[in-house]
């Protein structure tokens, strides 16, 4: 019997299902519905965490984390992981400070700590898509390779001469809209949203629409699906996983650029550990460890929990401690979500356990 090809449908196992379905089997769904029913139980405890100027407070702490789980989310769709964004974070907002402190125009210096964080992504996937490298140590190598540099260009010094164009630079990480009265038309109880938000707003769009609607999205599940699979059925696997690294390092330069803006300064220490709150935002909201899998919402719908689960403890007057230990419990829960629709269900496993056990 001759051997037929296979399809990028049988590579990415498309299956038909109503809205309904699809929403009781989506993992970001259920982190949603979580994550009202937390806004609402604290709003009640202690009000002060329903008003507009708390609710300015957590969209703007999140929003970077969720532009970079954006990038992140492609990456590990393929199979890989990228844990060099926090350092790629503060190599862009030392480039740029430089750049700004040698008193050059401000889009210069954008461009020009943009170029340094796509380099480093180009880096991470020319090894990991080209060479054959394990994702996790090209990765790694580039953690320390950025936050090095990083330290070298500033000197180990914090940047904050930003020359003429101080004043644009930090309008771009500081803009507020819509504005409240009197510098603008929203009423009181209306958040004044930042410029992190709508970036990561316009950025989610646009990767959801990518991931619905492009064949490089399908080329990219089918890669995360069966690799070997997706080179059979002819998917340019090396050139996809390497534009996915290249991005995922365009979402750490514009997350490391807005955040330059908004405080004015820049230190070689920016992202130090915001790796983990990605990686954790993004698998908190659905998206594969194993590759396969991973959606435009759930990128920014995990992040936003973390920060509501961080924003709640001080309210609650907790120990700002105790906050990775709620973190590392939730991922080992979101994995264990994410096991009940991969195949390999949670009581599956517990009952081919107590089976093994009876032998």
């Amino acid at each position: 019997m001759g051997q037929g090809h296979a399809s990028i449908a049988d590579v990415v196992g498309i299956r038909e299902r109503t809205l309904y379905q699809s929403l009781m089997a989506s993992q970001a769904f259920w982190v949603a519905v979580a994550l009202f029913v937390l806004f609402v139980f604290m709003t009640w405890l202690e009000p002060s965490f329903g008003t507009s100027e708390n609710i300015t407070n957590i969209t703007r702490n999140f929003s970077p984390i969720a532009i970079m789980g954006l990038g992140m989310t492609v990456v590990l769709i393929t199979g890989g992981i990228d844990l060099s964004v926090g350092s790629v974070m503060g190599l862009v907002a030392i480039v740029a400070g430089v750049l700004l402190s040698w008193e050059q125009s401000w889009y210069v210096a954008f461009a020009g700590g943009l170029l340094a964080g796509l380099a480093c992504g180009a880096f991470n996937g020319f090894f990991v898509a080209y060479v054959g490298m394990p994702s996790f140590v090209v990765t790694l190598g580039m953690l320390s390779i950025a936050r090095s540099l990083a330290v070298v260009l500033s000197g180990n010094q914090m940047i904050y001469k930003f020359g003429p164009d101080a004043p644009i630079v930090k309008a771009i990480g500081q803009a507020k809209w819509p504005l409240r009265a009197p510098a603008g038309w929203a009423p009181h109880w209306m958040p004044e949203f930042s410029s992190h938000f709508w970036v990561m707003v316009v950025l989610a769009l646009v990767v959801g629409f990518v991931f619905i609607f492009t064949a490089w999205a399908r080329h990219l599940f089918a890669i995360g699906g069966n690799e070997n699979a997706a080179r059979m059925t002819g998917v340019p696997v090396d050139r996809i996983k390497f534009q996915a690294y290249v991005f995922c390092a365009f979402t750490a330069s514009i997350a490391s650029l807005l955040l330059l803006g908004y405080s004015g300064s820049a230190i070689n220490a920016m992202g130090t550990g915001y790796e983990l709150r990605v990686i954790a935002g993004t698998v908190i909201g659905g998206a594969s460890l194993m590759g396969g899998y991973g959606t435009a919402f759930g990128a920014v719908i995990g992040a936003a929990f973390l920060e509501v689960i961080r924003n709640a403890l001080l309210m609650a007057g907790i120990d700002s401690n105790w906050q990775g230990a709620f973190v590392g419990a939730f991922i080992i829960l979101a994995v264990l979500l994410g096991m009940q629709t991969s195949g390999r269900s949670l009581r599956t496993m517990l009952e081919g356990m107590a089976v093994w056990k009876r032998r």
